[in-house]
């Protein structure tokens, strides 16, 4: 991911408590409108997560969500997709973004996984981050929806949410994701990861975001222009 530079907004001058009041409210209002956000990637163990995960990178869930099912069937463990060829895994994604780039991504991350970890995804952001095809925005996914280990990753959705929330002035998806921490209390990082990326995927969408439909506007300095 590139840097996620704010467009135009309006942002007024904001003490810190301040902003952490609004931010309170803020997670109030999504933990009524999304008690149960969670990712959309289907996956049913840490292994098929971090897979799924990576294939979402420029591509959406839905697309991802179509092709695991036939995927998993075939590659079911590391130890399975470690034996494959990257040949051998882009018919099962070929209509995702990358197919090519990310099949020789999976078939590596496949192979240390199973000869650097036993064929168990590490609970190790530093470890996960060594993985081909592993980011920090991957890793931090991975953790917190796979192990529940605390964290904030950013994609386009939630950065730009935090832009016309005025939550975060930060250009890149680790500054974003750091200054939200500071915000939110430590044990709803990742439900705060999860719930504003539905929002900005169903209501604050990037070409027409629906203001009048959405449940943070009266804490949005935004609302009007975004």
């Amino acid at each position: 991911m590139g840097g996620m530079a704010p467009a135009k907004l309006r942002c007024p001058r904001e003490s810190k408590a301040k902003k952490r009041e609004r931010a309170l409210r803020i997670l109030k209002k999504l933990e009524a409108a999304y008690p149960e956000a969670r990712t959309e990637l289907r996956h049913e163990n840490p292994f098929q997560l971090l897979v799924a995960t990576v294939l979402s990178a420029q591509a959406t869930d839905r697309s991802v969500n179509e092709a695991t099912p036939a995927f998993f069937a075939r590659f079911p463990t590391p130890e399975a997709l470690a034996a494959a060829t990257p040949e051998e895994v882009e018919p099962y994604i070929r209509r995702i973004g990358l197919y090519r780039t990310k099949a020789r991504n999976l078939v590596a991350l496949a192979r240390r996984l199973v000869a650097e970890h036993g064929g168990e995804v590490p609970r190790d952001k530093k470890a996960l981050m060594a993985l081909p095809g592993v980011g920090w925005k991957t890793a931090t996914v991975v953790l917190g929806a796979a192990f529940g280990v605390p964290g904030i990753a950013v994609d386009t959705h939630l950065a730009r949410l935090a832009h016309r929330l005025c939550l975060s002035r930060a250009k890149t998806p680790e500054k974003i994701g750091a200054e939200l921490e500071e915000l939110f209390p430590r044990e709803k990082w990742v439900f705060v990861h999860h719930a504003l990326i539905l929002h900005g995927r169903y209501v604050c969408t990037a070409r027409k975001p629906n203001c009048a439909a959405c449940v943070l506007a009266d804490d949005c300095p935004n609302r009007q222009n975004a």
